[in-house]
């Protein structure tokens, strides 16, 4: 590597990517990296330019995918923390780290993101009976079919492993939870928010009650979000630091878990959210019909009720602890979110509450101005959107 490590992130200012950026900002070495970032707006752009990030503009979606190539020439080390099933971008990543060995004679890095969806059933909420895979099974993992979730991207990444001109890690987390925190949260520029557990609070918000798929006994596994970058960061550092003891292509899956939860659980919490916000009545969730599943989920709603077992031997073997992936802190971080979806599409007497909160906390503050009661009410409306 050279003295400047040159560090391209995908997905910086998402859920999990802001988490990786935040430590690469505070990392021991942090004075060799050059990170660049693709952003998708100037007003991103130009807050992660505070923290000394360069950017780059773009999009996965882009139908021109020359920038990434382009960028990930210039790279030493690549995180792939974006749309983690689109072929089209993986390959084109692949293409500039193939320029980059070729015009140095350095093999690059590549830390991509996966997911445990590859080792799910279909089990569609019926029961929990599944096999449990460590991450260290690497026949088992390789022999797994394109087919399956993520599977069209994982291959190409590890046959570009064994062409030689690259070193590939693809880190698989289980369901990411948690509220993330650092810089990128401080420049309000980072998703704070998970993708999975949401599918099943919308709907439920929508319902007035919690809601399960079949009888909700299938079971996922799940890690804290700031966790998981914690193993960005120590599959980072055993990576650039050229030891052999960490496994890459195909040796290099890494799942991210600590504990299962199940479907039912997570509607329970649902459910008890929506009482105490004043939403539901019942504290008991129920099954989601059918009609309900298919104007939900369309065809998808299978594999949001699957089985999903995983085993992080190869991260836990290089040191990686998780602190934070305990099944309490996951449950009361669904009831957390269960309030913030409420903000954002609940009901009428939902929004009045918060809206008389907030208005009561600005006459708190401020006793002695003048503006209106009406006044207030729409400064509290104005933090509400």
């Amino acid at each position: 590597m050279s003295a400047t490590l040159n560090i391209f992130v995908t997905g910086a200012t998402g859920y999990i990517g802001g988490c990786v950026v935040a430590r690469l900002l505070k990392h021991p070495k942090a004075a060799s990296f050059q990170i660049t970032a693709l952003v998708r707006s100037n007003e991103k752009a130009e807050k992660l330019h505070t923290l000394g990030i360069k950017t780059i503009m773009g999009s996965y979606a882009d139908k021109n995918s020359g920038f990434l190539t382009e960028a990930a020439s210039k790279a030493d080390v690549v995180f792939a923390i974006a749309d983690n099933d689109n072929l089209a971008a993986a390959e084109a990543i692949l293409d500039g780290l193939k320029l980059r060995f070729e015009k140095t004679g350095k093999t690059p890095i590549l830390i991509h993101t996966s997911g445990t969806a590859i080792i799910n059933d279909d089990a569609r909420g019926q029961h929990s009976n599944h096999k449990t895979y460590s991450d260290l099974e690497t026949e088992t993992l390789n022999a797994i079919p394109v087919t399956a979730l993520h599977r069209n991207v994982d291959i190409p990444i590890v046959e570009a492993d064994k062409a030689g001109y690259v070193k590939t890690y693809i880190i698989t987390p289980g369901t990411v939870f948690g509220s993330p925190s650092g810089p990128l949260v401080d420049l309000k520029v980072q998703n704070e928010h998970s993708q999975q557990i949401p599918y099943f609070i919308k709907p439920s918000i929508a319902r007035k009650q919690g809601a399960y798929i079949g009888k909700g006994l299938s079971t996922w596994s799940a890690v804290d979000v700031e966790d998981t970058a914690d193993l960005f960061l120590v599959v980072f550092d055993v990576a650039t630091s050229g030891s052999t003891a960490v496994g890459h292509g195909a040796e290099g899956y890494y799942f991210v878990e600590n504990f299962l939860y199940s479907g039912l659980e997570v509607a329970q919490k649902i459910s008890e959210a929506l009482v105490e916000l004043g939403i539901g009545s019942t504290r008991e969730p129920s099954a989601f019909s059918q009609e309900e599943l298919e104007k939900n989920f369309g065809p998808f709603w299978p594999l949001l009720s699957t089985n999903s077992h995983a085993q992080a031997d190869r991260g836990r073997a290089l040191g990686w602890v998780p602190k934070r992936s305990t099944k309490e802190a996951f449950l009361a971080n669904v009831k957390e979110e269960v309030a913030f979806y409420a903000r954002e599409q609940g009901p009428l007497a939902t929004v009045v509450e918060i809206v008389t909160f907030k208005a009561s906390e600005v006459l708190l503050a401020n006793p002695a101005v003048a503006d209106s009661v009406l006044e207030y009410f729409k400064k509290a409306l104005g933090v509400l959107r």
